[in-house]
């Protein structure tokens, strides 16, 4: 296991697309956050995949709040897209699910009809 999870930003019609891979965890959090809170509000809407996070612990959940912060003082919107069966349960337990706009990856390629 690495202790940081890997970011990749990218922009795609008229949003903020970024990648993370590994787990986000109170080891791996506080470095997440330094690069990822930069690149909300960069776009109108900021996209976190989460299609390579098998885990999330408190602190990513903390981080992914500090993100939906970051946004609504921006004024931009945040989507999440593919999540795990195991980092949305633990979302949906916790009601973090609520404060974001989940969508599947699919949703988000271009030519996808209604999004």
């Amino acid at each position: 296991m690495t202790a940081e999870v890997q970011v990749h930003s990218h922009d795609v019609n008229g949003a903020t697309v970024v990648e993370l891979k590994g787990e986000i965890t109170s080891v791996t959090s506080a470095a997440l956050q330094e690069r990822i809170l930069p690149l909300v509000g960069r776009a109108g809407t900021t996209v976190i995949d989460l299609t390579q996070v098998p885990y999330i612990s408190s602190a990513g959940l903390r981080t992914l709040l500090l993100v939906h912060r970051q946004a609504l003082r921006e004024h931009s919107a945040t989507v999440l897209v593919g999540l795990s069966e195991e980092v949305r349960f633990v979302m949906s337990s916790t009601g973090f699910l609520d404060f974001f706009d989940i969508r599947d990856k699919a949703s988000l390629e271009p030519g996808a009809a209604g999004q």
